[in-house]
């Protein structure tokens, strides 16, 4: 399979809660990436003042570090803080977890992080489910 022909690393997940807005992250992501997930966020936040994000990070594989200074995440970043008003983040590599308590408190976006076992936790704690 060629590259172009992959799926994108970021996927969207349905809910049962018009005001949580999940995806899952699969492999390896780009700046373009990013911007596609921003774009999914942009149409979340139409209709709805606040908007709850869960993000399974179980399959992350890396992204490309250029990204995060890029002036497009910055902007999707700035957005967010002004709609998002909780954010769970399931799964990922280790370090994920004290990354999340050590930024959480900067933000107005109340942020946890949940081990892979705990995903159910998650959603009960933004008071939706995944609809299959």
């Amino acid at each position: 399979m060629k590259s172009m022909d992959a799926p994108p690393p970021f996927r969207r997940i349905d809910t049962d809660n018009s005001e949580v807005f999940a995806f899952e992250i699969v492999g390896h992501f780009t700046q373009a990436d990013i911007e596609n997930a921003y774009g999914l966020l942009d149409a979340a936040y139409e209709g709805h003042e606040k908007i709850d994000v869960l993000l399974r990070a179980s399959g992350y594989d890396g992204f490309d570090w250029s990204a995060l200074f890029d002036p497009l995440t910055f902007k999707g970043k700035m957005k967010a803080l002004h709609h998002i008003r909780r954010y769970a983040l399931v799964g990922g590599p280790a370090w994920m977890g004290p990354v999340v308590g050590l930024f959480a408190p900067l933000t107005s976006i109340e942020t946890r992080h949940f081990g892979d076992a705990d995903e159910a936790e998650a959603w009960q704690w933004l008071g939706a489910r995944p609809v299959e």
